[in-house]
């Protein structure tokens, strides 16, 4: 079991800048926990860490796979444990910084995997979602496991049907199983730091990050995937920046609608990341003021974390 500081917050809120901070000022490294860093190819959508980032600081979990690839959470959390062990070894401080709610998650707590999957109880109610609506499938699960409703969107339609498969192959609510796995993971000790901002400040900075990005070449650099040998995976087209710019290099729409498009995305994929964050515990929460540099709460977390280790 390692100590691990784990940086969470909004897409945008600037993670990857305190993150970067804080591990210069610990001698740590850095475990990016991102879903869409993972891609080679893929860095100006996704924000990658530049490569002088990357030379200052060793990343780990970046540039795991080709777009057209696909992967897995249980890979991810092969691929961290591996990442933590060799920064453990050379006697380095880990610093995680992360966005993608599901692997902070799998990482932190383990991830439930419940029954193997049951094909044709899968096949009859994708079935009844196709002839009654996706709707009442969901009211359906609302009736059995209104926890598990409450997490999953109607549209969500793979999740409500694992929701339910799970019922019906165990006659107990994915939700309740869920946090029976939960209490009993102990994984690394981790100390969670959230960053958040006041909503029109953070979106300010999602505007500018999107115009920035698009300065960048974002366009040029979708044309270049759909260049390559083999189509995008469906998880690498839906990424957020990349579907948009898709569109319109599809004909469908303008430029500048895509551009909309993707600040209008980004800001409900916030929404949703805010959402997620608040089942995490123990969160010691940062509020960022507008144009506020991170340089001075940074210092204020390495004094904490000092004398925490002192005690």
């Amino acid at each position: 079991m390692h100590e691990i500081t784990l940086i969470l917050g909004c897409t945008g809120v600037g993670k990857s800048e305190f993150g970067l901070a804080l591990a210069e000022a610990l001698g740590a490294e850095i475990l990016c926990l991102d879903s869409m860093q993972i891609y080679r190819r893929m860095n100006i959508g996704t924000a990658k860490p530049t490569v002088e980032e990357q030379r200052r600081i060793p990343h780990h979990l970046l540039d795991l796979i080709e777009p057209w690839e696909t992967y897995s959470v249980a890979r991810f959390v092969d691929h961290a444990e591996a990442a933590i062990r060799d920064i453990a070894a050379r006697g380095r401080r880990v610093v995680a910084v992360g966005g993608t709610s599901l692997y902070i998650k799998a990482l932190t707590e383990g991830l439930f995997e419940g029954p193997g999957a049951d094909a044709e109880i899968r096949a009859r109610l994708k079935e009844e979602a196709r002839r009654i609506g996706k709707e009442a499938l969901h009211a359906r699960l609302r009736r059995v496991d209104p926890v598990a409703a409450e997490r999953i969107h109607v549209n969500d339609l793979r999740r409500v049907v694992r929701a339910l498969e799970v019922h019906e192959l165990t006659g107990a609510p994915i939700s309740s199983l869920q946090t029976q796995w939960d209490r009993q993971r102990t994984r690394h000790a981790f100390r969670f730091i959230g960053l958040r901002r006041i909503r029109e400040d953070q979106n300010r900075r999602t505007n500018e990050r999107v115009r920035q990005m698009i300065q960048a070449g974002l366009v040029e650099e979708v044309r270049g995937l759909l260049s390559l040998p083999h189509p995008l995976s469906r998880t690498a087209r839906r990424a957020l920046g990349y579907a948009e710019i898709l569109e319109y290099l599809a004909g469908r729409g303008s430029l500048d609608e895509a551009v909309e498009n993707i600040k209008i995305n980004t800001r409900q994929f916030a929404k949703s990341q805010r959402t997620w964050f608040k089942r995490f515990r123990g969160v010691q929460w940062i509020d960022l003021a507008p144009g506020a540099e991170v340089a001075g709460e940074v210092g204020r977390v390495v004094q904490e974390i000092r004398i925490t280790n002192c005690e």
